[in-house]
């Protein structure tokens, strides 16, 4: 009998060699599928835990980006008021003075020249806003991530405050400019129209649109210059003070301006713009009422083009807008700009762009 297994087992012996090679091979390679799979499961839960936390983060960081806009719209109101000071024009009117019709009609330019600057200025402040406080999140988010091996951060505390401060060009000098361009482009849009001279939402729209499309098209400078001084010495300038950061302070500058510059960033101004100045003809529409007693619904379709306002009946309208437009309480001016889809999603591509390491870039 044992003979008989023994002669069986030597006529096969190559056959048992090779099942045995083969499941011992199945073995191994089964062990090492189990290993590969664990890691790729601990890599993607390390990935998932990374994303999380960077989105957490950014979300984080779009929450500051709103406090921080509506913190900065009342210097933002009162650089406005100071420079386009129409009160003090409305004084004078009621002191029934001999010119009154010299200063309603500078009443007339500097009370559309500010809301339009506001409405400006505060879209620009949303945007570049965005651009900056997501380029020192995302560098932020690179500081503190785990397994960061680099010993000296992207922002330092002070480079932040330094770079955040270049705002300030949009407060003063770009914001001066500014109100010079739209003055200029009321001024030729409603300059010779007499106060009395009667005019319909829709043919306010109109103005309005002729006054934006002078601004954004007929001036020498395009839009992103009123947000961040453009040459390379006030750039230096603005990072003076802070020697060993220089440098920092003005690759983030330098980074900020590509930004303004980029297709991308134009697509997203604009949509603020339009919806901007779409959010002003709103708050307009509810001082455009047809006469008591009219029988036509202040609804119709053509409502709009019905009734009509004089001129000097519009102009203290317009000129309190611009309490609604620079309100640093959440009005439906401002929120429809920090809610912005496209602002949202620019505001994501450059957190991604800035919070993504660099070895991961290349």
């Amino acid at each position: 009998m044992f003979s008989s297994v023994w002669n069986f087992l030597k006529r096969h012996k190559k056959k048992f060699i090779v099942t045995g090679a083969v499941v011992g091979g199945v073995y191994f390679l089964g062990k090492y599928a189990q290993k590969k799979l664990r890691e790729l499961q601990e890599r993607e839960a390390t990935e998932y835990i990374a994303q999380a936390r960077r989105q957490f983060h950014f979300e984080s960081n779009q929450r500051t980006c709103n406090m921080t806009v509506l913190s900065m719209l009342p210097p933002l109101r009162e650089a406005i008021v100071t420079q386009l000071n129409s009160e003090s024009l409305t004084t004078l009117l009621k002191t029934k003075p001999t010119n009154k019709l010299d200063i309603w009609e500078d009443l007339k330019i500097i009370s559309f020249t500010r809301s339009i600057v506001a409405v400006y200025s505060t879209c620009m402040l949303v945007v570049l806003l965005r651009i900056q406080l997501n380029i020192i999140g995302g560098y932020l988010y690179l500081d503190n991530s785990v397994g960061k091996t680099a010993t000296t951060p992207l922002a330092p505390p002070d480079v932040q405050q330094q770079y955040l401060s270049s705002i300030q060009h949009l407060l003063g000098d770009g914001l001066t400019e500014l109100m010079t361009v739209v003055k200029k482009a009321v001024q030729n849009s409603l300059g010779s129209m007499s106060l009395k001279h009667s005019l319909s939402l829709l043919e306010l729209e109109q103005q309005l649109s002729w006054i934006r499309a002078e601004v954004e098209s007929g001036s020498e400078r395009p839009l992103c210059w009123y947000m961040l001084a453009d040459d390379e010495d006030a750039l230096a300038e603005q990072a003076c003070g802070l020697t060993e950061n220089d440098m920092v302070t003005v690759r983030l500058l330098n980074e900020t301006r590509d930004m303004l510059e980029s297709p991308d960033f134009s697509t997203v101004l604009n949509a603020c713009l339009n919806r901007g100045f779409s959010r002003l003809l709103d708050n307009l529409a509810e001082f455009f009422h047809p006469p008591p007693g009219d029988s036509a619904p202040s609804y119709a379709p053509d409502s709009l083009s019905v009734v009509s306002l004089p001129l000097a009946k519009i102009i203290p309208i317009v000129n309190g807008q611009i309490n609604t437009i620079c309100s640093e309480i959440p009005s439906h001016f401002v929120q429809d700009l920090l809610m912005n889809d496209q602002v949202k999603e620019f505001a994501a591509n450059v957190y991604e762009s800035f919070s993504m390491p660099q070895e991961l870039q290349k």
